[in-house]
């Protein structure tokens, strides 16, 4: 038998789910899909995660299940809420899924999934130094990869430039919501890369979320001494990086 995991991603639109194999980063199971119910308030998207794991089917007891939610988290508390239940804020949630599912899981930041998933899979294998994930959507989400290590709740998507909290003016929802074209959208972006480039000195960025599909559209319109590159993974890059720390915890 492989080395799996299920990983389960919760998003403020939809909730995805599929059995991994770790050794090869592979989907090893159907990816199953779910809305995220309105409100996305604890029970609601409680249930929804259970949903998931019945139509994965049989799992057995040992099998590592890794979820992981837009929101800080603290040994498994959701500190923040990002496009779910202000509800989420302060709540034991980790318990709440292992109560609720009957067995072990492991609770994570859903940027920091998708940075560690680029780390062991994807566009940051081997990289050595610090890469830094920064997922473009709603919000920015960013993790922080050292050497293979992630370090997590790494939130720099509400640096202040301009006094002003930059994900509001730079998100890609920001993009949609004003009609950027990619030049006056780079524009933003170079401010944002430039500011962490200055502070974290890191090997090389990644840039997720779904916009990174037209990346060519944007990405060479940067002028920045690090390297950066579109995720790898696109929108498995959740489900993998929470399967493969519900295996190795950092």
């Amino acid at each position: 038998m492989h080395d799996i995991a299920l990983g389960i991603d919760i998003g403020g639109t939809g909730i995805k789910g599929a059995v991994v194999d770790l050794s090869t980063g592979t989907l090893v199971s159907e990816r199953l899909k779910v809305a995220t119910p309105p409100g996305g308030a604890p029970n609601d998207i409680v249930n929804a995660v259970r949903e998931i794991v019945d139509q994965v089917g049989h799992l057995e007891p040992q099998t590592p299940v890794g979820i992981c939610f837009p929101a800080v988290v603290s040994h498994g508390r959701t500190m923040s809420a990002a496009n779910v239940s202000p509800e989420w804020i302060g709540l034991e949630a980790e318990n709440l899924f292992e109560q609720a599912l009957g067995r072990d899981i492991h609770f994570i930041n859903d940027a920091d999934a998708a940075g560690y998933a680029e780390s062991r899979y994807g566009a940051a294998r081997g990289v050595s130094g610090l890469v830094i994930m920064t997922t473009l959507g709603t919000g920015i989400g960013t993790a922080f990869i050292h050497d293979g290590t992630l370090i997590p709740n790494i939130e720099l998507g509400h640096l202040e430039i301009d006094g002003i909290d930059w994900e509001t003016v730079a998100a890609n929802s920001a993009r949609e919501r004003e009609g950027l074209g990619w030049q006056e959208w780079a524009d933003r972006l170079q401010r944002f890369y430039e500011y962490l480039e200055r502070y974290f000195s890191p090997s090389l960025f990644i840039v997720g979320g779904g916009v990174s599909k037209s990346a060519e559209e944007f990405l060479p319109l940067l002028s920045l001494s690090t390297p950066i590159v579109a995720a790898t993974l696109r929108n498995n890059s959740g489900i993998m990086g929470a399967a493969a720390l519900a295996r190795n915890p950092t």
